[in-house]
């Protein structure tokens, strides 16, 4: 049924329902096994064990237990097991983060259940939401929660604020006349939607849809249906492990040629192909990286954001499109009066009004001095107008004195504007309202589009008017084109006008016996204003490589004059509304990079633009709060919910929650993000240029004909103990400061890209001159094979100490930097030493590593000559400045 187009009469006959009694007990029982409850399926809760399991699918986990796999078959338990700790440890790092994440979103839930006052049996009654039907007649008052989709029987003086559902900031005026059929969601004036708020006047509505099948189910469905895209590094890691695999079966069976060529038994060319395949995996890698997610995780925990999903971290990094709603995420969600038009002696003069929220702080400046004189008597009209002529109730609630953005309103928002206006004047206004009650009072009519209130004031009957400027005109008399202009000129910059007129009179039956006698003193100016910080956020986003393109519901004028203000939009973006998609679509995201602002967009069309921006190749992080943003926060490369206004549904579509619901702390996140896949990206160099060099100093000693210079033990003790405690550090690296001034990292760009790829060449000629040197020359010596591999080993170790600081910087040099900015990487050198010593000095441990104690001599010698990596990497860092400073 298409509601909103058929008369009320009709509704209540095709509900079976009686607009005297309501629902009866004899069709309750029938009306529930047709219809259910009241409900939303609650979202599967994702158990740790699920968690767990998640953890293993990754192909550099496949490869490891593959690894791992061969080593048992041939009998090197140990082998096997140091493996298994490692994917272990990596499953339980990552489970337990994740877990975290679900555990903070859990928190952020409303307790709290949700009435509904119902006629049934001819009873009123109040039940719980979740118990409602088809069918049930609903009372609803100023400040109820509207607990499903309502057709309006009858409603006097109604306004809704529906932002959570079509992104609309104002409140919208409501009635029980039936509209078009082709009305939009937001158009549709004669229904109420679940998760809406009455915020005026009183309603008696007819429960039209429950459960899945109102407007939040819909949505709620589309949402399941949306397929999670997986994130960019999960992308990154996948196309990586599958790049390594390759490798290594290349590798195993390269190993197993040149074994045969030799003449080296099957069996034992067998292990050494074996533990070539072992040092060309950095075992090290899975954790170390779930390590440095996690590590972003703490950090943006820090910063008022909850991961839900960890590889999302570092998909912030890559973000090149921010789409963002406007009300509540750019702007405060709170209506203020900025503006103020007072008319004396048939002059307009002019007051500027400052302060934020609903906070009493602020001032009231008359932008001509020489105003004040003669205008302060119609100015202090306005201000008791503003405080009298309202039904917002309980004033201010303060929860937080120490933040403006505590102050809260209960009622309208226009109205909370305007009892915030006379605060601001020093009006005491429950003092004043106490000390004028009112006589009479005509509530808001919504096709008369005024609200009025009697007063004896100075022992004189007053009315005072407000409402729609185009209303109070009509019930003016006299040369009212003044006033006209004035209020054009203030629509004109998105501003919500409202009148205030005054009539002399102690009784009234109509809002017609005001006509021809109304004076009106004056014109509000009100808007949701941007969140101050918002608008150098963006700015930091330009620097960045990143557009902020926002998506609303919003009318197109106030979007335009928030995205201007707030330097999203510039001359020359385009700008489409939701009328306009279905028709242009096609033709319009042809130019998509020149489109900064959608207005009037329905929820599906949200979707859509995400599903348009990511074909274009961008990387889109998506940002709502509402249900209507729920199946495009799914889609979104990374889907960003309001922790504070976010409704259920749009947290358990997102991959983040921010708690404090700023634009700000994005732009904080996405720095981080950053931050995580720069030390991501040097912990990869690092893993792999210690793998490349086991790899080709196995390999030139197998085709030489020696013996192998490193045994499997070895090459396992580098890659998880000497690797691991620094690895694990390097992550800890701290920004270096101009992570917001690089471009966005493209979608399609490797792990291992071309700066990592031409680094690498170097580092790996340097370790290997040294360490396989250092073998080639002590063989030669006539040293015995056990202290060669011995020294060789632990020349391995050394020169990927070295390593570890150049892979720190890719510009800077190692003597430049601040060595002490990362304590946890100077702990972990102290002890990898020690590790290192132990193996080397540790009887016991001499055993099980086949190593043998080695002179300090030695021991300084080995250190001298793996530094060779080192000055290798200086030398490339001082040409790589110096063409940078030539290029300036």
């Amino acid at each position: 049924m298409i509601w909103h187009s058929e008369p009320v009469e009709a509704i209540v006959r095709i509900l079976k329902t009686n607009r005297q009694s309501g629902l009866t007990s004899d069709v309750i029982p029938t009306l529930r096994e047709v219809h259910g409850y009241n409900v939303l399926p609650e979202p599967p809760r994702r158990s740790y064990f699920s968690i767990f399991i998640r953890q293993f699918l990754n192909p550099l986990i496949y490869l490891l237990l593959l690894a791992a796999g061969v080593a048992i078959y041939l009998g090197d338990v140990k082998d096997a097991g140091v493996i298994l700790v490692v994917v272990l440890l990596n499953a339980i790092i990552g489970t337990v983060q994740e877990g975290r994440a679900e555990n903070s979103l859990r928190s952020l839930r409303s307790l709290s259940t949700l009435k509904a006052r119902v006629l049934r049996n001819a009873t009123e009654s109040s039940i719980e939401a979740s118990e409602l039907l088809p069918g049930d007649l609903i009372h609803l008052a100023a400040g109820d929660a509207v607990p499903t989709d309502l057709r309006i029987l009858t409603a006097a003086g109604a306004m809704a604020t529906e932002s959570a559902l079509t992104g609309e900031s104002l409140p919208v005026a409501k009635s029980a006349a039936a509209i078009a059929v082709d009305a939009q969601l937001g158009e549709r004036t004669n229904m109420l939607y679940a998760g809406t708020f009455l915020t005026m006047g009183r309603v008696l509505g007819i429960a039209v849809a429950t459960g899945l099948k109102n407007e939040i189910g819909k949505i709620a469905s589309l949402t399941a249906l949306t397929k999670t895209a997986p994130t960019s590094l999960e992308k990154k890691i996948h196309r990586f492990g599958r790049d390594l695999l390759f490798a290594a079966v290349f590798l195993f069976f390269a190993v197993l040629v040149v074994g045969w060529w030799r003449g080296i038994s099957m069996s034992e060319i067998f292990m050494v192909a074996v533990s070539q395949t072992v040092s060309l995996v950095p075992e090290g890698l899975p954790v170390a990286m779930t390590v440095a997610l996690a590590i972003g995780v703490q950090r943006m925990a820090g910063r008022k954001t909850i991961v839900r999903r960890l590889s999302a971290v570092e998909s912030l990094g890559s973000v090149t499109t921010i789409c963002t709603d406007k009300t509540g995420t750019l702007t405060r969600n709170e209506m203020v009066v900025t503006a103020l038009a007072v008319f004396s002696d048939g002059v307009t003069k002019d007051l500027e009004v400052t302060g934020e929220g609903y906070a009493p702080a602020g001032n009231i400046s008359w932008r001509d001095a020489s105003d004040e004189k003669d205008s302060n008597n119609s100015l202090r009209q306005i201000l008791m107008a503003s405080a009298l002529c309202n039904d917002a109730q309980n004033i201010l609630v303060e929860n937080d004195g120490s933040k403006a953005a505590a102050w809260k309103v209960l009622g309208d928002p226009t109205e909370g504007a305007l009892i915030t206006l006379a605060a601001k004047s020093g009006m005491n206004v429950e003092a004043t309202r106490l000390q004028y009650p009112r006589t009479f009072e005509f509530p808001f009519d919504s096709d008369a589009k005024m609200m009025a209130t009697g007063h004896l004031v100075d022992g004189e009957g007053v009315v005072f008017v407000k409402g729609a400027p185009e209303s109070l005109l009509s019930l003016a008399s006299g040369d009212l084109s003044a006033i006209r202009a004035k209020a054009e000129q203030m629509a004109s910059k998105a501003l919500r006008v409202l009148a205030i007129g005054i009539v002399q009179a102690e009784r009234a039956t109509s809002f017609d016996d005001f006509r021809g006698k109304l004076k009106i003193i004056g014109l509000v100016g009100q808007m949701d204003p941007p969140r101050s910080e918002v608008k150098d956020s963006i700015r930091e986003c330009r620097q960045a490589g990143i557009r902020t393109v926002m998506i609303t519901g919003d009318h197109r004028a106030t979007a335009i004059a928030i995205a201007r203000e707030l330097d999203i939009y510039r001359d020359g973006d385009l700008v489409i509304d939701g009328s306009e998609l279905a028709s242009q679509f096609g033709h319009q995201f042809t130019k998509l990079q020149q489109v900064s602002v959608f207005a009037r967009v329905q929820p599906a069309q949200k979707q859509q633009i995400v599903d348009a921006l990511q074909a274009a190749g961008q990387v889109v992080a998506m940002t709502g709060d509402g249900v209507n943003d729920a199946p495009a926060l799914a889609k979104a490369d990374v889907g960003v919910a309001m922790g504070i206004t976010g409704t259920e549904v749009a947290k358990e579509a997102s991959k983040i929650v921010i708690t404090d619901d700023r634009f700000s702390t994005i732009v904080s996140a996405i720095q981080e993000g950053r931050l995580v896949y720069s030390n991501i990206k040097k912990l990869i160099l690092f893993l792999f240029v210690t793998s490349i060099d086991e790899v080709f100093i196995l390999f030139l000693a197998l085709i030489a004909g020696y013996s192998p210079p490193l045994t499997a033990v070895h090459i396992l003790w580098i890659n998880l103990v000497t690797e691991g405690v620094l690895t694990i550090n390097l992550v800890m690296e701290p920004p270096e400061g101009d992570e917001m001034l690089r471009p966005p990292v493209a979608p399609d760009q490797p792990l291992l890209d071309r700066a990592l790829l031409s680094r690498i060449p170097l580092m790996v000629i340097a370790s290997v001159i040294s360490v396989f040197g250092w073998f080639l020359w002590r063989t030669h010596q006539g040293v015995a094979h056990d202290i060669v591999q011995t020294e060789t080993f632990t020349a391995l170790a050394v020169s990927q100490w070295y390593n570890v600081l150049n892979c720190r910087c890719a510009k800077t040099s190692v003597f430049h930097q601040n060595f002490f900015s990362n304590k946890w990487l100077l702990l972990g050198l102290v002890v990898a030493n020690l590790l290192h010593f132990a193996v080397i000095y540790v009887p016991w441990m001499n055993q099980f590593f086949h190593t043998v104690p080695l002179s300090i001599e030695s021991f300084f010698a080995i250190g001298i000559v793996a530094s060779l990596v080192l000055w290798v990497e200086e030398a490339r860092k001082f040409f790589v400045r110096r063409k940078a400073r030539e290029g300036q």
